[in-house]
């Protein structure tokens, strides 16, 4: 059965405020793979859900010029979980524009301080890396304690930001990765919690996520959302039957 390919640049919001869907290469070591920040705009300026992966502060930050924005006007990043492909460019941005908010849930922040060790960017793993990369991750994790988080996120708090969202906590790729609701478009911007492999919307990579179980469990938050879009952060861009299938993937692990 055939999916919907589409993946919109943009899509409106109340007056005054958009949602900018950002596609952005990861880079070579990573086979050039797209990923997908996301911008919502609102009068006082920007902010960036998820900074994209090491080293591609250039590749951002033209992905922001290609939808009409300028990267001076981000006012805070929200993040959405500890990766490194979603953390990666955070400290080149505060380098860049110091007065920029943080904002995280609770239960990754001492990850993303330096105050517990990153669950997936181990040592081994970094060795595994190009020299270049390499040096950027290792730079990277020595500049943690001076992160800032100038506010922690709770389950099922809403923020003004685009028009407004929800902050839905779906742990199980990490303990405090979540998920964020925009009701007045009925999207749900998933992060890692799901993905679009091959046209279709699937669950999050059982490679790249510790706790498979609670992961799924994480999905029955997701199933009672008026959602009609989605947006994954691998994959893109998906909008054919989502409640349909979000219910059959919540009902795949019984």
């Amino acid at each position: 059965m055939l999916r919907s390919q589409r993946n919109p640049k943009q899509l409106n919001m109340n007056i005054g405020t958009q949602i900018l869907i950002l596609e952005v290469s990861m880079g070579p070591f990573f086979g050039n793979s797209i990923i997908h920040p996301v911008l919502l705009k609102d009068e006082d300026g920007l902010t960036l859900i998820d900074s994209g992966m090491l080293g591609q502060l250039e590749p951002l930050r033209k992905a922001i010029s290609d939808v009409g924005e300028d990267i001076s006007r981000l006012k805070r990043i929200i993040i959405t979980h500890q990766d490194i492909d979603h953390i990666g460019n955070v400290q080149a941005l505060l380098d860049l524009l110091p007065n920029t908010a943080l904002l995280a849930h609770k239960d990754d922040i001492p990850y993303m301080t330096g105050e517990r060790p990153f669950i997936k960017l181990t040592p081994e793993r970094i060795n595994l890396m190009e020299p270049a990369l390499k040096q950027q991750a290792e730079d990277m994790i020595r500049n943690l304690p001076d992160l800032r988080f100038a506010h922690i996120l709770e389950d099922g708090e809403h923020l003004p930001y685009g028009g407004g969202i929800q902050i839905i906590h779906t742990p199980g790729h990490t303990p405090g990765h979540i998920s964020l609701y925009v009701p007045a478009q009925k999207l749900l911007l998933a992060a890692d919690e799901l993905r679009v492999v091959e046209g279709e919307l699937v669950g999050p990579a059982e490679s790249a996520t510790p706790d498979m179980p609670l992961a799924l469990k994480s999905l029955d938050k997701l199933t009672v959302l008026d959602a009609d879009k989605v947006l994954c952060y691998h994959g893109g861009y998906y909008d054919q039957n989502v409640q349909a299938r979000l219910q059959a993937l919540s009902q795949s692990r019984e």
